[in-house]
């Protein structure tokens, strides 16, 4: 394998991949490099299900492996919600804040806050070769807003490990502990595979 094409426009996320990808001297590319401009419809069920139908939709345009994530947050105590929905939780017209504020008034008065977020990943060689992975960084929501970086439900994701929010971490102090940093590490041992 020599080139991958992440199916993704998050230059955030092609910059940590293509550094994790490094010493592979795999050529990484994002949608935008290839001129595509699709907006792949998550039908799926869980996050697994959109990644694949993610990784599977650009495959079948460019016929090059593929790496496709999908991800959100998941709370114990509501049965697993947001979930596939995180973002969108309040609403396809809403923002972070309103899902953020949703998240916080269906978890009042609710003890049980642990909560984890998951990054499901679908490395398609072919039709025939697909490898699937999860990630998961675990925590749980408090009520107060902590911290300026990162996005989604990062202000009130805790780490009791860390005693901070996500938000309150640095890029990179992130990027070494993240649900997608999980996930990633277990793709670079399979292109380690492929490569022997």
């Amino acid at each position: 394998m020599n080139k991958l094409v992440v199916a993704s426009n998050n230059l955030h996320k092609i910059k940590e991949i293509k550094a994790m990808l490094a010493a592979f001297n795999i050529e990484v590319l994002s949608l935008k490099d290839l001129n595509i401009d699709i907006d792949v419809e998550e039908t799926g069920t869980s996050f697994m299900d959109n990644a694949f139908l993610k990784a599977q939709a650009i495959y079948d345009i460019i016929k090059i492996p593929v790496l496709s994530d999908d991800s959100g947050l998941e709370v114990n105590s509501l049965n697993n919600d947001p979930g596939i929905y995180s973002a969108r939780y309040a609403g396809e017209q809403h923002n972070d804040e309103d899902n953020l504020n949703k998240l916080l008034l269906n978890l009042k008065n609710v003890n049980n806050r642990n909560a984890r977020y998951v990054c499901a990943m679908v490395l398609m060689m072919d039709h025939d070769t697909k490898f699937e992975v999860e990630g998961y960084l675990y925590g749980k929501i408090i009520d107060k807003r902590k911290g300026q970086n990162g996005f989604g439900y990062d202000p009130i994701f805790y780490l009791d490990n860390l005693k901070k929010t996500v938000a309150e971490l640095s890029d990179e102090e992130k990027n070494n502990i993240s649900h997608r940093y999980n996930a990633l590490i277990q793709i670079v041992d399979i292109i380690k595979d492929l490569n022997n």
